[in-house]
């Protein structure tokens, strides 16, 4: 009798404590409390535009307020403005992935099929910045990130690499590019993928897609030099669709990632404090909007958005 009688205490208690929570919204699966002091527990994912092969590498230029994206196989970068249809900014486009702006203003691409990292300035000019490493072609760059300093990071796996190629590295590295010196940072990742840096710049986060689904993070010397990575989140064990992906950092340091299931939010110490879900599975992501609290999500055919109470590390 007192076993049952408790049971039923503890079956009530809990029962009073979960309708005592918010109502959480269907997009999203939390694991922390502290992942609704960033997302709202109502948070909407909203499609901005569809019809694209395959969307990756957005970036938000807050100067004159729009998106840009790649659509990978569709060799095109587009341009999306709040109110306006979506429309080519640049075709061909070497199969650009991931993409990101400079401290002057200028559109760097990592180029598939251009194997490099190039420039595009505000005025048109453009030029190649990275081809190679010790006299070998690049893989295929995939994504890249700027240092205050200006110091260039960025990935090269093999996915653009064309079929038969046989000028290759033999490795898919992690580098870092400065005053026209090119750095191998890491090459033992099978599938180097996304990478960001935290709000103080001291720690580059990478993403492995695949054999092991992780991320990495690496220490960054006040001038800009890496140090060896250790484990940040193993996401082998996760559920659902996606691979670790693109990432991003907000104002205070939690890290939105791409991986499996959506876009997972982490705090700094690497808990996984939850996933926002999406409709498709999503390859990479920007803050943007006019209070840097939109977070953009690229996603196979669909271009998506959700609003945040944290805005993205400038």
């Amino acid at each position: 009798m007192k076993i049952t009688s408790r049971l039923r205490k503890i079956s009530f208690s809990a029962l009073f404590f979960l309708f005592l929570l918010p109502a959480i919204g269907q997009d999203l699966d939390v694991k922390d409390q502290a992942f609704l002091d960033l997302v709202a527990e109502d948070v909407e994912v909203k499609k901005l535009a569809d019809g694209f092969r395959f969307t990756e590498g957005p970036v938000w230029n807050k100067e004159e307020g729009h998106l840009l994206f790649s659509d990978i196989p569709a060799n095109t970068i587009y341009r999306w403005s709040p109110g306006e249809p979506v429309n080519v900014f640049r075709e061909p486009s070497n199969n650009s992935n991931g993409l990101t702006y400079d401290a002057a203003g200028n559109l760097l691409m990592a180029e598939h099929s251009g194997r490099k990292i190039a420039r595009l300035s505000s005025d048109g000019d453009y030029e190649a910045v990275v081809t190679e490493y010790k006299g070998t072609s690049l893989n295929s760059p995939n994504d890249l990130i700027v240092h205050s300093n200006g110091a260039i990071y960025f990935t090269d796996p093999p996915y653009g690499l064309p079929s038969g190629a046989t000028d290759t590295l033999g490795y898919n590295g992690v580098y870092r590019f400065y005053k026209g010196k090119l750095t191998l940072i890491a090459d033992d990742l099978f599938r180097p993928n996304g990478l960001a840096l935290s709000p103080d710049e001291r720690t580059l986060y990478v993403a492995n897609s695949d054999q092991p689904k992780k991320y990495m993070q690496y220490p960054v010397s006040k001038g800009g030099k890496v140090g060896k990575g250790i484990l940040f989140f193993n996401a082998s064990g996760l559920e659902g669709t996606g691979n670790p992906d693109g990432i991003k950092v907000d104002q205070k340091g939690n890290i939105f990632a791409t991986g499996p299931g959506g876009v997972l939010v982490f705090a700094p110490n690497g808990r996984h404090l939850g996933t926002i879900r999406f409709p498709e599975t999503p390859s990479n992501l920007a803050f943007g909007g006019a209070d840097g609290k939109t977070l953009f999500v690229t996603a196979r055919t669909g271009l998506y958005a959700v609003e945040l109470k944290v805005a993205g590390k400038e």
